[in-house]
């Protein structure tokens, strides 16, 4: 079993988990990565970033995690593009099951760098037009829609956030929401409802997106009426919220009341041994920027505490 010991297994490979591997293996720790069949977390699916520090002229999102993977794989960490099946917290070394294996392979101390996935409306054009004015991120994305007439759907805070984020760019902001009443905070609603370039539709179910090459518009059906009509924008952002990537592990660490991993001492969770990095903890920022930083952290605190565990063993 020993040749299957490693001190750190990273679970997850986007910005979190390469950089939490490009430390831990720089400090001469054995590192495996198991990056899962769709590496390169949500940034597989952006554009052009250009928000990146590094990155004078932007950078294709996917071309960026190709970046980083080549970086880490520098410093000789093994990679795996499998998925992990199951995870054995219950002792140490801890037991993960990678895809069908007959053996799992065993760390002695784990970095959960899973993400988050964005919620979709599940629309007949959404995912083919996205990245080509369909976006789940305004804070990635707006900058690139000056002067357009765009549309976000949602009724929560975050709804809220990325409309006013939105008219920072944009002409106009369609805020569109199926139902008759926003279930954001009070503020934010007063804010949304006060701004001259954000106009509210209510009982709006956004039914399709349209356009060919690029988004032209968004088909929508009054939930009171079922009448349908066209609304040409130039971009749609959806706003419904994003689903943490914990079913793997739910059931053993602690999760807090929106299903984020909680973070129990610095990047450590309720389990000692185990840390946790980027959008799997983050339901704030949700930005590359913030995760590979906080993929530094995770490796850091892991790297002290095995260091930690070393020294009480002599």
């Amino acid at each position: 079993m020993a040749k299957n010991i490693y001190d750190i297994i990273i679970v997850g490979s986007g910005p979190a988990g390469y950089t939490a591997a490009i430390y831990t293996a720089r400090a001469n720790l054995r590192t495996l990565v198991v990056q899962g069949q769709q590496f390169g977390g949500q940034l597989m699916l952006t554009t052009d970033v250009e928000n990146f520090p590094g990155f004078e002229h932007g950078v294709m999102g996917p071309d960026m995690m190709e970046t980083f993977e080549r970086q880490a794989r520098r410093f000789g960490p093994e990679m795996r593009a499998e998925d992990v099946t199951k995870i054995d917290f219950s002792q140490r070394p801890f037991a993960v099951t990678v895809e069908d294996s007959a053996e799992p392979v065993y760390a002695r101390a784990l970095i959960l760098a899973t993400g988050a996935t964005a919620l979709w409306l599940g629309l007949p054009n959404e995912q083919r037009l996205n990245g080509r004015g369909v976006s789940a991120c305004a804070t990635c994305d707006g900058a690139f829609f000056r002067d357009k007439e765009l549309a976000v759907v949602g009724g929560g805070d975050t709804a809220m956030e990325e409309a006013l984020f939105l008219t920072r760019f944009a002409t106009k902001v369609n805020l569109l929401h199926r139902r008759d009443s926003f279930r954001a905070s009070k503020i934010m609603q007063r804010r949304v409802m006060e701004h001259p370039k954000i106009a509210v539709r209510w009982n709006a179910a956004v039914e399709d997106v349209l356009g060919d090459t690029a988004v032209a518009g968004v088909r929508l059906r009054d939930t009171a009426t079922d009448a349908i009509t066209d609304l040409p924008v130039q971009g749609l952002f959806i706003a419904i919220g994003h689903r943490p990537n914990t079913e793997l592990f739910r059931e053993a660490i602690h999760l807090d009341a929106q299903g984020y991993v909680k973070a129990i001492e610095h990047t450590m969770t309720n389990i000692p041994g185990v840390f946790a990095a980027g959008d799997v903890v983050d339901h704030r920022y949700r930005q590359a920027i913030t995760a590979a930083g906080s993929g530094c952290m995770a490796a850091i605190d892991a790297e002290r505490w095995l260091e930690e565990q070393n020294d009480g063993e002599k």
